[in-house]
């Protein structure tokens, strides 16, 4: 600012020598008068003619591209790691032993080989140390390295887990037995839930493939031929659920007829509680009432066909009795055959209709 207004006195006393010619103003130096310096400096450079046309930015040369070299062992360190192959071999069984089965050894082979190489890359004679010594150190750091990458349990969580099987092994052997969860949990100090969240934890870091091999008496064997099928019923479980629905089926048919309505119109008709009031002319509370009075009688009823010892004692008092002949009149409205049977499973709604 300070120089901008000397150079506008300097402007004022001094005839003008700046003119306008070719559309660019042009003055002398003379015109700054008696200004420092450095404010002749400021005033020269802001007067002067700039040009406003933008230009292209030059070219740049292509950067040179040099295929790096492979590097080249030397025959020294490629000799040392073709005869410690067999250290890689031994150190991966000695390890083996602490990692789980479903740990792959080729990866812990692969893993130890780059080690020796690395080993075999750094080794210095002149530092005294046999090689052999040098190298394992370097092979068990690179194994160990692998199986930490690809563990998906963070090592806070496999410390705990390690503690914990340590302190299960020591209460075993003092106790004789494996002790209980209450037991180990407190062992460990921590609570059962937390042991619980603990062992979650560490089962879900346990990732498998489906045609790993378990090996054993049947080496063919892999873990998608063991593993069981939620989707699949067993026969066994398939008997056991025609002969329910074949009760289920009996039982519904022998249930008075305002609780059988009320049954298949709420649960297979998919009927609400108004449209059946409306349809037994009775209140939406009445036939909540009967829909529980329905389901106590089917689940003691069904319930009885699986305990013969009870029902052959001779009930006293007009409920029990009557509890009783409901419960006996399912067992005999059909025979095993037929509730084993695939073709009798008519829809219970369709069986009720036919005998309206």
């Amino acid at each position: 600012m300070t120089f901008l207004i000397l150079f506008l006195k300097a402007l004022k006393s001094r005839a003008p020598a700046a003119r306008y010619q070719a559309g660019e103003w042009r003055f002398n130096e003379g015109d700054l008068g008696d200004m420092t310096v450095k404010a002749k400096t400021r005033a020269t450079k802001a007067l002067a003619p700039k040009d406003d046309t933008i230009k292209a930015p030059a070219p740049r040369a292509p950067r040179a591209t040099a295929k790096r070299a492979p590097v080249e062992e030397p025959p020294a360190a490629m000799a040392e790691v073709e005869n410690h192959l067999g250290l890689v071999e031994q150190i991966v069984v000695q390890v083996a032993v602490n990692y789980p089965r479903h740990v792959d050894r080729g990866e812990l082979v692969r893993a130890g080989v780059l080690g020796l190489v690395e080993a075999a890359r750094r080794f210095d004679p002149a530092l005294g140390v046999p090689f052999d010594r040098f190298a394992a150190r370097r092979i068990r750091g690179a194994i160990l390295d692998t199986v930490r990458a690809a563990d998906w349990a963070p090592r806070s969580v496999r410390a705990l887990s390690r503690r914990a099987d340590s302190t299960e092994q020591e209460l075993a052997s003092q106790l004789g037995r494996l002790p209980t969860r209450d037991e180990l949990a407190e062992a460990v100090g921590c609570s059962r839930d937390d042991l619980s969240k603990l062992r979650d934890r560490v089962f879900r870091a346990v990732v498998l493939a489906l045609d790993y091999q378990l090996g054993g008496e049947r080496d063919d064997l892999s873990l998608g031929d063991v593993l069981h099928d939620r989707t699949a019923l067993e026969p066994s479980e398939e008997l056991e659920a025609r002969e329910m629905r074949g009760y289920l089926r009996d039982a519904v048919e022998l249930l008075p007829e305002r609780h059988r309505l009320v049954i298949v119109g709420y649960f297979l008709e998919s009927r609400t509680s108004e449209e059946l009031a409306r349809f037994l002319d009775v209140t939406e509370s009445r036939i909540s009432q009967l829909r529980s009075e329905a389901l106590i009688m089917l689940r003691e009823g069904i319930d009885c066909q699986y305990r013969d010892g009870e029902r052959s004692v001779d009930p006293r008092g007009r409920v029990a009795r009557r509890k009783a002949g409901y419960a006996t009149a399912i067992g005999e409205k059909s025979n095993w055959k037929d509730r084993l049977d695939e073709t009798n499973e008519v829809p219970v709604a369709d069986r009720v209709k036919a005998l309206a």
